[in-house]
């Protein structure tokens, strides 16, 4: 029974209609990261970070799976072993497409936390400074995304899942983004087959053994259907 564990970024969704941080004229190139993705930007200005969350969370919503998320589904549905996806994107389109065992380790655009109790809860399409926390009350609430500066989510399911990988794939990733971008090689120096799926090179493409390029939607899906022709039900 084969454990297979993916990382996907923000590569997989571009086909969605979710730009990736560097497309030109998206939303990333309108504002400089340290305003709108870290922690000293919101204690400078939530009313602006909340403005660019608000519209990420409205492109969001009208977003669909394509044909990339729907594979990574099937291949979860029957592979006869263990699919773990782990997500830097924060939209939902993983869920959306069937997939159920995902990890969102840089948080979701669809959920929102308090910064005074830790209280999380399911977040309105727009958001703002004055929101009151439903558990404490206190206006402390924030996008429940990690920001640059912050510890991913769920490192300690992360990390043993690695470990005991028997593949693991990175799918529309950059290599720039640590911890993420030292997965493949933590992976291969533990014994999984690695394979980059990505339109070109990123910037950890030597940790991996294999290399697919082109676009998710057409490279992944074929990469599945080989998986599962070795390892399906």
């Amino acid at each position: 029974m084969k454990k297979v564990v993916i990382l996907t970024g923000a590569g997989i969704s571009a086909e969605s209609g979710l730009g990736t941080f560097r497309d030109e004229g998206g939303l990333w190139a309108q504002h400089a990261i340290e305003d709108v993705a870290t922690p000293e930007g919101f204690a400078r200005n939530p009313g602006l970070v909340h403005e660019f969350y608000n519209a990420r969370r409205a492109q969001a919503v009208e977003a669909k799976p394509n044909e990339a998320h729907f594979a990574l589904a099937r291949l979860e549905a029957e592979i006869d072993g263990e699919v773990l996806v782990i997500t830097q994107n924060v939209d939902g389109m993983h869920e959306a497409a069937g997939s159920r065992n995902v990890i969102h380790m840089h948080g979701e655009l669809a959920k929102a936390l308090c910064q005074s109790c830790e209280h999380r809860w399911q977040a309105p399409l727009v958001m703002s400074p004055e929101d009151p926390c439903p558990s404490c009350g206190e206006a402390a609430t924030r996008p429940d995304v990690v920001w640059f500066g912050e510890i991913p989510y769920a490192m300690h399911v992360i990390d043993p899942a690695l470990a005991e990988a028997d593949i693991f794939a990175a799918i529309g990733t950059s290599g720039q983004v640590y911890p993420a971008a030292a997965y493949g090689q933590h992976a291969r120096r533990m014994g999984a087959h690695t394979v980059e799926l990505n339109l070109e090179a990123s910037s950890a493409s030597r940790d991996f053994a294999e290399h697919r390029r082109g676009k998710a939607s057409e490279v992944v899906p074929v990469w599945v259907e080989e998986i599962l022709d070795v390892c399906g039900t």
